[in-house]
């Protein structure tokens, strides 16, 4: 344990969390918040290193013009177990030398419940942001992190109604939880202005821009519980092929699956068909892709967000969400992974241009603002009670 001496708790900083790639979007405008306050938080970005891919990282941190990380532990993959012990162990020294005002999380990575779960044992407020969610499928390890993660959580901030009535249930006192909207928009918001012409894109890929000017649609799929199985790749394979049938489809690969389909053999059988095969992209990519999309089939919870955001259709590849709010208002429809049933949706969208939805409450790129204004006069009420 460290001796040295930390200045008052007021002057500590609060500690903001990142591990993986969807936490960077939902970082970036929180730490700009903080910063443009009056007065500004002290913060200090600790990025856990789970998941990290040093070019890729470069990248998304200047795209979102994210601050470098002041901490990275360095942590890398694992099982859920080990990587969860990990950043516990290197987390826990950071607070010993820096001290915490609070501990802030985002999302439902391991990092988000490790980080939360040291902080809780040393007594250190926990914030998180994006609190509430459920998808009521207990085998996904995101949905335990993120029921674990509320539990010990002193504020949770919302993105959508719908999440106090699952916090309700779980017990979780009312006063804990604030409906701030969806931070994931206040990058959308203020990236779109750069994001990259999907013409573009393609041109700096080698691949003919003319492929996607009748209309494209963006393919991404990474979900274990998808792609790591032949039994449940090969169908939802052969169903994006009777897609690009249709309409020319952008797949952008995420290292995992482009594993198993070389695994599986259906690499080579997509690259010979109506597939703009890409690498992994990055956000201001992503976001041109998406923009300019007829439809987008996806296994990311992100991504169902952002589609609702843009007003594009969204055929989601899963048997369940827990981002619920983008099917009941936006334009996400939760397809399942029967191929009969992702095919039958996507022809729903060409044929009718599909559900177009509205904007949710609050996902108007103010929330970070909301976010810095409610926590620096609730870290100050909680000092003085303390």
């Amino acid at each position: 344990m460290s001796t040295a001496k930390l200045p008052p708790k007021a002057e500590q900083p609060v500690i903001c969390v990142v591990g993986a790639r969807p936490n960077y979007m939902k970082m970036a405008p929180i730490i700009r918040a903080f910063a443009a306050h009056r007065p500004a938080l002290k913060t200090l970005l600790v990025h856990t290193g789970q998941h990290y891919d040093a070019a890729m990282n470069d990248r998304l941190f200047a795209d979102l013009q994210l601050p470098r990380p002041d901490i990275n532990l360095e942590v890398g993959s694992g099982s859920h177990a080990v990587q969860t012990a990990e950043v516990m162990k290197r987390f826990e020294p950071v607070i010993e030398q820096h001290g915490a005002r609070a501990v802030l999380v985002v999302g439902d990575v391991n990092s988000t419940l490790a980080c939360a779960l040291v902080a809780a044992k040393r007594h250190i407020p926990v914030i998180h942001v994006e609190a509430g969610l459920r998808s009521g499928d207990r085998k996904m390890p995101e949905e335990i992190n993120r029921i674990l993660t509320d539990q010990i959580s002193d504020l949770l901030y919302t993105t959508e109604r719908s999440a106090h009535a699952n916090l309700q249930r779980e017990g979780v006192a009312e006063e804990r939880a604030v409906f701030v909207g969806n931070v994931m928009i206040d990058s959308l918001m203020a990236s779109l202005p750069q994001a990259v012409a999907p013409a573009e894109l393609l041109a700096a890929a080698g691949q003919n821009p003319e492929r996607l000017a009748q209309g494209y649609g963006v393919v991404t799929l990474h979900r274990p519980s998808n792609v790591d199985s032949a039994d449940t790749l090969v169908p939802i394979i052969g169903a994006l092929r009777e897609v690009a049938a249709r309409l020319p489809l952008v797949f952008a690969l995420h290292p995992r699956t482009r594993g198993n389909l070389e695994r599986f053999g259906l690499l080579r059988e997509l690259e010979a068909e109506n597939f703009i095969i890409l690498p992994p992209q990055g956000y201001l990519e992503m976001l041109g892709l998406m923009a300019g999309a007829t439809l987008v089939l996806t296994d990311s919870g992100g991504i169902q967000e952002e589609t609702t955001a843009l007003g594009v259709p969204c055929l989601t590849i899963r048997e369940n969400t827990e981002r619920p709010i983008t099917v009941e208002q936006g334009t996400n429809t939760l397809v399942g992974v029967a191929p009969e049933a992702i095919v039958t949706a996507a022809r729903s969208v060409l044929e009718s241009g599909g559900k177009r939805g509205r904007v949710p409450e609050y996902w108007d790129g103010h929330t970070a603002e909301r976010i810095a204004a409610h926590l620096a006069a609730w870290l100050k009420t909680a000092e003085v009670e303390a």
